[in-house]
């Protein structure tokens, strides 16, 4: 089996890779495809902690509820992204999907998910242009147009405002997660260029009392030491802003033993710091 660092010393650009699936299709473009069966153990893993999607999966599943939907989605590219997307196939949807952010990507995640035949364009440490490269071939397709758009940052949209507005015509609606894609397209509703209606998924109850709060508590400290490789114990940190998000990083920076600052422009938040 291929493992985890099997692409580590491979400086080929994987646009310039010419690989194929088990089914002999190359409409993805990963790292290494060799790397599927590793990212097929983590995505098992995930699916044991979603028991909500396992469930609508396991319950709908045979109705197909999601038949004629074509999805172009654009989030991070994780073992629990991987579990949504597999669901809305298992579900009847078409999907194409590319990274949200150029570093997030798991790649042997993204090989599960070409080798198990989903349309992906994403790899950890893609450069600007290819991140736009990865979007457009998920959008500019000969044969398949989307007609819905799961989007996390609102670049996606933004890439087909800009190069292909006709979509629109057939696009029922976008979902949106973040902060920033939200404040995005409440730019183009207010200058009235949003044509199709969209969800703002950031300001649901769920996403903010329980992803802003319990999950950026966890994830906060993989990603600093993954990227700094440094011990937090007496550490001096400075947290800007105290929202869901802020209050989960103070949580678990001063938990591990770190000084803890905060900075904040709201006063309701500032006197709960």
């Amino acid at each position: 089996a291929a493992s985890y660092t099997d692409s580590s010393d491979d400086e080929t650009s994987p646009r310039d890779k010419q690989q194929k699936n088990s089914k002999g299709s190359s409409d993805f473009c990963v790292k290494n495809i060799k790397q599927a069966e590793f990212g097929r153990r983590e995505i098992e893993i995930a699916e044991q902690e979603m028991p909500a999607l396992m469930a609508l999966r396991k319950r709908a599943q045979g109705e197909k509820p999601l038949a004629g939907a074509k999805i172009v989605g654009c989030t991070h590219i994780t073992a629990q992204t991987a579990v949504l997307m597999e669901t809305l196939g298992a579900l009847g949807a078409q999907c194409r999907w590319a990274a949200c952010n150029i570093y997030s990507t798991l790649n042997e995640v993204a090989a599960a998910l070409a080798e198990s035949g989903f349309p992906v364009f994403a790899w950890k440490g893609e450069s600007e242009d290819d991140f736009w490269w990865c979007i457009d071939r998920c959008v500019n397709v000969e044969g398949w147009q989307p007609n819905m758009i799961l989007d996390d940052g609102g670049d996606l949209t933004h890439w087909i405002y800009k190069k292909y507005p006709n979509m629109f015509k057939k696009i029922k609606g976008i979902v949106e997660e973040s902060v920033t894609g939200v404040h995005r397209l409440y730019q183009l509703s207010k200058a009235g260029k949003l044509c199709v209606p969209a969800m703002n998924v950031n300001d649901s109850v769920t996403k903010q009392k329980f992803d802003n709060l319990y999950c950026c508590r966890e994830s906060i400290l993989d990603g600093l030491k993954r990227t700094t490789d440094m011990m937090f114990g007496g550490k001096q940190v400075v947290v800007c802003g105290y929202g869901e998000v802020g209050k989960g990083c103070c949580a678990a920076l001063k938990a591990m033993g770190s000084i803890v600052y905060v900075t904040e422009i709201d006063p309701i938040c500032a006197l709960q710091a």
